[in-house]
């Protein structure tokens, strides 16, 4: 018996520390294909099925290598969990001693000197943020490590926390008064001490282009690195390869600037003006974009004169606030440092303005109240090939949906991972008996204009029939909303929206009500655990294929078509198989779960690539009758 047979066993370790431990011969498999793929130096993507317990079997062998290990997960919340629940529990299991670290993104932390700044401004804040700030003064004195996720009575997202933390852009580094006390280094000090770091994507990307950059390295050099929740990387790496400037990047830039002038540069009323002009023209700009909410693509802005001229003005005045700084900034390191950051924002508003070399996607993105312009690469693989030399480390990609029909070609070919060998775990849950896929009949098609309200008909008595506890997941936030107004009147059930609270409070609702319907997008499709009853059904309105009209998407189907590749094949039905899976797989999360799948779209039985989504959904009964969903429920209630 090997090591990892006798530690994942009936006697083994992890039996002796987890109540109920059940071995399971997929996650020992995982294991060892981990362990031979760092011995012999060997890159794998390894997918893992839900239920699998794929975070045990890439934590074990990382831990028992006694090589220095990089976890990088999917988001912030992932990489808490992991660090803070599982790699406890493996901490009792393994004899070994280990040190371990956690590290995030530098806006992640408190910033003493910033919090300070802000008390002492002469600006002022509203009665609200005001009150949040007193509350994160009062934390900061208590905090050892000052993540600011551990500040509950102040939400993560809340915008007065800009003024608690740093950027890059507005960091003094070891010129900051407070260097000496910084959380940032305290946590950078401790994840280059650790032999496992876990971090999170946007963390490695922003290593990535910053090593590229020459700017040096915010990660140590690593022996093995296992990216979870991999299908996500190449979207993140594609964002930070690029360049992303947004209105709110400008009008913190002036804000800051204008802060320090009234701490030590009232003697330069022409930055002030600067300021305050720069911000006014942002504000225009964004005006002039429309109050539609959108992506677009660059021609627009270019066929545009209003949004032209706007772009201009916000240009010039960069400009104009760029050479004040350089006035200003000999006098104190917080103006140099602005100084600094208006150079690199106009450095970079250019290259995107003046960008036509083909090679990149340039295009723009409307908020509420702001704007973002970027620029990002046609194609990340040769990038990431290259990055991967450059870091001579065994790679371990791993997550629940990295195949299409059980191929990685997809998956390969978008991060350029050549000669790496592939393995695939299915799920240990008995799909057969613990779920039943409903497909009826006379779905209208999803170009119907009446699409939603048809499909109400055909989901209201799955819904009635499951006594509400279910997930209804969509392809966008049009038809979300469309469907809250049908169905608000008409079920018997709470009915939980996405964006009416934040997602942590909204699933916490979901899971105490027990009988609910939640309404979701793109975020509620992954990372979402409910096991148990209280989420026994999963409504999907359509197959989710990306919008034709994306401006990145579009952009890179035209170059695929022009490398006379097949663009739908190649990319556009991978992408939606893969999405499919993430949201098929927030139905069954437990052995003891039981649940209906529906999918309203008719393209499932009716076009020839529908038969690729249907390899690659679990092996579920089928039915298009709604009776036997009906049946299925009523067994539960015969238990």
């Amino acid at each position: 018996m090997t090591e990892l047979e006798s530690f994942f066993g009936n006697d083994g370790a992890l039996s002796k520390i987890i109540s109920g431990y059940q071995p399971r011969t997929a996650q020992i498999e995982m294991a060892e294909a981990i362990v031979r793929a760092v011995e012999e130096s060997r890159n794998l993507i390894a997918e893992a099925g839900t239920g699998t317990g794929k975070t045990f079997a890439y934590l074990v062998p990382a831990i028992l290598s006694g090589k220095k290990v990089i976890i990088s997960t999917g988001t912030k919340n992932l990489q808490d969990q992991l660090f803070n629940k599982d790699l406890p529990v493996i901490r009792k299991a393994v004899k070994k001693p280990f040190m371990a670290a956690l590290l995030k993104g530098r806006s992640n932390y408190l910033c003493s000197y910033r919090l300070k700044n802000a008390f002492e401004s002469t600006l002022g804040f509203s009665k609200d943020d005001a009150a949040a700030l007193a509350k994160i003064k009062s934390w900061a004195q208590r905090t050892k490590i000052g993540d600011v996720s551990e500040m509950s009575e102040v939400a993560e997202a809340d915008p007065i926390w800009y003024q608690a933390t740093s950027s890059v852009e507005n960091c003094l580094g070891q010129d900051c008064p407070d260097y000496a006390e910084c959380f940032m280094v305290k946590a950078r000090k401790k994840a280059q001490e650790a032999e496992l770091l876990v971090i999170n994507h946007h963390l490695l990307c922003a290593d990535w282009s910053i090593r590229d950059s020459g700017f040096g390295e915010l990660l140590p050099d690593a022996d093995v690195v296992i990216i979870d929740e991999a299908h996500q990387l190449a979207d993140t790496a594609s964002n930070f390869l690029g360049i992303n400037i947004g209105g709110r990047q400008l009008s913190d830039l002036a804000s800051d600037a204008l802060v320090e002038y009234f701490k030590d540069a009232t003697d330069l009323p022409a930055l002030r003006t600067a300021c305050e002009d720069l911000d006014h023209e942002v504000r225009d700009l964004r005006l002039a974009f429309g109050i539609e909410l959108k992506r677009g693509e660059w021609y627009e802005i270019e066929n545009n004169p209003k949004i032209t001229a706007g772009l201009n003005a916000v240009k010039e005045q960069l400009q104009r606030l760029n050479d004040q700084l350089e006035l200003a900034s000999v006098k104190t390191k917080g103006l140099e440092s602005c100084f600094k950051r208006a150079e690199d924002l106009l450095q970079q508003l250019k290259i995107i303005i003046e960008d036509d070399s083909g090679k990149w996607i340039r295009w723009y993105e409307i908020h509420k109240k702001s704007f973002t312009l970027s620029r990002t690469p046609l194609d990340i693989a040769a990038e990431f090939r290259s990055f991967m030399q450059r870091h001579q480390a065994v790679w371990i990609f791993t997550s629940a949906t990295l195949s299409v029909a059980n191929k990685f070609d997809h998956f390969s070919n978008n991060l350029g991972l050549t000669n790496a060998a592939s393995a695939s775990w299915g799920s240990p849950f008995d799909y057969a008996n613990q779920s039943l896929f409903y497909h009826p009949k006379g779905l209208p098609q999803p170009n119907d204009p009446e699409f939603i309200p048809l499909i109400m008909n055909f989901a209201l008595p799955v819904l009635q029939a499951s006594k509400g506890r279910a997930f209804f997941l969509f392809t966008s936030h049009r038809a979300l909303k469309q469907a809250e107004m049908l169905l608000k009147d008409k079920l018997d059930y709470p009915l939980l929206v996405q964006g009416s609270r934040p997602k942590r409070l909204l699933l916490e609702q979901f899971k105490e009500a027990g009988n609910a319907v939640l309404l979701g997008t793109s975020s509620f499709w992954e990372g979402v655990d409910v096991r148990g009853e209280a989420l026994s059904c999963v409504i999907i309105d359509k197959l989710p294929f990306s919008s034709p009209g994306d401006p990145v998407l579009k952009a890179r189907l035209n170059a695929m078509e022009r490398q006379g590749r097949n663009p739908f094949f190649e990319h556009q039905l991978p992408a939606a198989v893969i999405a499919l899976r993430q949201g098929i797989g927030r139905l069954i999360r437990d052995v003891k779960d039981r649940g209906v799948l529906m999918v309203c779209d008719p393209r499932l039985l009716k076009r020839s690539y529908g038969q690729i989504f249907l390899d690659s959904v679990p092996p579920m009964k089928r039915t298009r009758d709604i009776e036997d969903v009906r049946a299925f429920f009523q067994q539960e209630t015969e238990q």
